[in-house]
């Protein structure tokens, strides 16, 4: 499901809301949990999941086309980990 289709789902859903109402919403949604991530912050969703930072340290690595090996610096990575009912409803 793309973010347009998210949009298009719920505007059907709550028609007292008009799709640009909607698409603002959802937009702000995933501004907050950008910026909450960018501050190094977790997110946590009841039923649905969690979402965090992951360090990765700094590694040597290769280049695939001439197999040199390269140093990969350290970065911070997003991580999600689906929720107990996600897990469920996704296994079922």
């Amino acid at each position: 499901m793309t973010k347009a289709e998210l949009i298009d789902s719920i505007s059907q859903q709550y028609t007292d809301l008009t799709r640009r109402q909607v698409e603002i919403l959802v937009n702000t949604v995933f501004q907050s949990i950008k910026e909450a991530l960018a501050n190094g912050e977790k997110i946590e969703i009841r039923g649905f999941g969690s979402f965090r930072l992951r360090h990765r340290r700094e590694r040597e690595g290769r280049n695939p086309k001439t197999g040199e090996i390269v140093s990969v610096p350290p970065k911070n990575v997003p991580f999600f980990k689906a929720g107990k009912e996600l897990k469920a409803l996704v296994d079922s």
